[in-house]
């Protein structure tokens, strides 16, 4: 019995009880229900009996139906597996099929690719033996059959018996091909041994056939061998003569007078020579001039002696044209062997040797020969500049080959270099002061100094050519100026001896360094110093009474009482117009330099005027009041001033 119907009974159970209804009786009428229920439902189904049958057969009926439908299904179902697996089995056989088909096109094509590369043509066998190498059918078929033949090697390890029919066809093809190569390649390096023939020619010859190499590097090491050798010995002679010629060529136009031993900053030039004599200027040793413009001309032409009329070259100049030609050829010859001969980097640094080791020998022996006997430093700056160039120039276009060789010159134009500047400092220290004639003019060293000194620093890259040994050589030259000033009687004259000097050279080095300097720096503060003591010694002549009178004043000295400052108004008053004027005659025919000499006589009045201020505040009002005012002084200064 369900939820619901518990549910009820109980609720007609409650009711019961509350309602004190007897349950035997209740009980029995619950009963009697059921059973007249229960006969009226059986005779509902008596008179329903026969649809109730009627019912039952179509029942059968259908159920016999469906047996019937679930036999035609069965069998259905049945054939519809035949035909999965008919589909199935034809799908397979399909793939199969397609898979059959595709290996045997991809054959066909791999067969169709064997036969067309195995196979040898009648076109291939005319070109190959009859054309010319230069014919561009040549090159083509050449192509080709190199091709060919690599393949028929790689068939001969896979053991391919169809290769056999022609491979002697290849290797007679092969033999015929390396065999013009050859000749076609030694003939061009035979023309190298002409000596009118200009050797560019042919190797451009051979660099635009260089595939014909590659051919023979490939198939005939033997001759290959033979052509490198062959070309090897021949460049190698080539560039020897080209260069020992040159050189011979280049020596005739040179100076023939050239810098001595004895030209040191400090040995004065004695030496007499006729007009008919060759010779350069004594001043050139230390003074760079128009020599520097061979650092502009790194990549100009080289000189060339039959077309030109020159003479008295200088022996940097020389130089720079050797080495710009042997840079042009290395690089050239150094690309080349790369690209002909295709050789990797340290392989093409070995042939390059080969090839170039005698020249560069011969230039080396050459540089030697001048640098032991040379005395010009500036020549041997020049040369090193130039060799530091052309170094950088040969790593800007990839060719390491010569790399050794600049550091070779490079050592060798340095340690000279620094042996001369060696010598130059030890002539001064060894000058003998003796011989000063007490002048007060810049003194010979001095400008000898700041030519060379200016030379080598405006022109030496980043101001990095020999810094302590220029340094040195700096100091000792101040000492020497200040050993010459103790022959100057008075200190004034010892001032303006020194400040000529460092003017000079402050001058000269200013003009041609661009960039601040040990050595600008060094003399602006001599020349500052000196000039401060110079003003100072002339304006304690003309006014060094109020001078010190200011001097003890500030100083909290006791000064004089009212008589001395009377005194000194009173004498400011009479001479101040006439020291100016005596002062400006005093300070501008003393030095050579114009410049300098209004420089000077402007900080003069300067501190003259700040001297005069100093002096009016130290002063009681009443003498301060008898003063000119300083604008007066001013406007008198004024007077003076220079327009240079």
């Amino acid at each position: 019995m369900d939820k619901k119907y518990i549910e009820l009974d109980d609720n007609v159970l409650d009711q019961i009880l509350k309602s004190e209804t007897d349950l035997h009786n209740y009980s029995q009428q619950v009963e009697s229900d059921l059973k007249n229920h229960e006969n009226l439902d059986v005779e509902k189904y008596i008179k329903s009996g026969d649809q109730i049958v009627t019912l039952h057969k179509h029942l059968n009926h259908c159920e016999n139906v469906l047996e019937h439908t679930e036999s035609v299904l069965y069998t259905f179902q049945e054939e519809l597996q035949n035909i999965t697996n008919e589909i199935t089995r034809l799908q397979q056989r399909s793939i199969f099929m397609a898979q059959q088909l595709c290996n045997r096109q991809s054959f066909k094509g791999l067969m169709h690719q064997f036969i067309e590369d195995v196979i040898v043509s009648e076109t291939l066998i005319s070109v190959i033996t009859t054309c010319s190498v230069t014919d561009e059918k040549f090159s083509t078929h050449l192509s080709v059959l190199n091709y060919k033949i690599l393949f028929v090697d790689e068939q001969n390890f896979k053991d391919v018996k169809s290769q056999n029919d022609v491979k002697d066809v290849y290797e007679k093809l092969k033999i015929t091909a390396t065999s013009k190569i050859r000749h076609f390649i030694m003939e061009q390096i035979s023309k190298f041994k002409k000596p009118t023939t200009n050797y560019h020619i042919p190797q451009n010859t051979l660099f635009e056939y260089k595939f014909l190499f590659e051919f023979l590097l490939n198939h005939d090491s033997i001759s290959a061998q033979e052509i490198y050798n062959d070309y090897v010995d021949a460049l190698s002679k080539v560039y020897f003569t080209y260069f020992k010629s040159y050189l011979s060529y280049l020596q005739k136009l040179q100076f023939e007078e050239v810098a001595t031993k004895d030209d040191l900053l400090a040995v004065e030039d004695t030496t007499s020579r006729t007009l008919f004599q060759k010779s350069i200027k004594k001043n050139t040793v230390f003074t760079i001039g128009n020599r520097a413009t061979v650092l502009n001309e790194i990549d100009n032409s080289i000189i060339i002696p039959h077309q030109n009329n020159l003479t008295n070259l200088s022996f940097e100049a020389i130089f720079r044209s050797v080495q710009y030609a042997l840079v042009d050829n290395a690089c050239r010859e150094y690309k080349f062997d790369c690209e002909f001969f295709k050789v990797d980097q340290p392989t093409a640094q070995g042939l390059f040797s080969q090839i170039m080791g005698k020249t560069l020998g011969l230039l080396i022996k050459h540089l030697e020969h001048f640098v032991e006997n040379c005395y010009d430093a500036l020549a041997l700056f020049l040369c090193g500049q130039l060799s530091m160039r052309y170094q950088a120039l040969c790593q800007n276009r990839l060719v390491p080959g010569l790399a050794q060789y600049w550091d070779t010159i490079l050592a060798m134009i340095g340690t000279r270099f620094r042996f001369i500047l060696k010598r130059h400092i030890q002539s001064v220290k060894d000058y003998d002061i003796s011989k000063f004639n007490k002048e007060k003019k810049p003194h010979f060293i001095m400008r000898r100094y700041a030519e060379l000194v200016s030379a080598i620093l405006s022109f030496s890259e980043n101001n990095k050519c020999e810094p302590e040994l220029i340094c040195s050589l700096t100091e000792e030259v101040l000492g020497f100026v200040l050993r010459l000033a103790t022959m100057f009687k008075t200190r004034k004259d010892r001032l303006i001896f020194l400040i000529n000097n460092y003017d000079l050279v402050l001058r000269i080095l200013m003009e041609r360094v661009r960039d601040s300097t040990f050595e600008v720096d060094r003399f602006k503060e001599e020349l500052s110093a000196r000039s401060k003591d110079y003003v100072d010694e002339v304006l304690h002549v003309y006014f060094g009474g109020m001078i010190k009178f200011v001097t003890d004043a500030e100083n909290g000295r006791d000064i004089d009482s009212d008589s001395r400052q009377l005194g000194l108004t009173k004498t400011f008053i009479s001479t101040w117009k006439m020291s100016l004027e005596e002062i400006n005659k005093e300070i501008l025919p003393s030095f050579p330099n114009l410049t300098t000499g209004a420089s000077l006589l402007q900080l003069a009045f300067s501190q003259l005027i700040d001297y005069y201020h100093r002096f009016q505040k130290v002063l009681l009002a009443p003498n301060k009041a008898q003063l000119p005012n300083i604008h007066v002084i001013m406007i008198e200064i004024k007077k003076y001033k220079t327009n240079y």
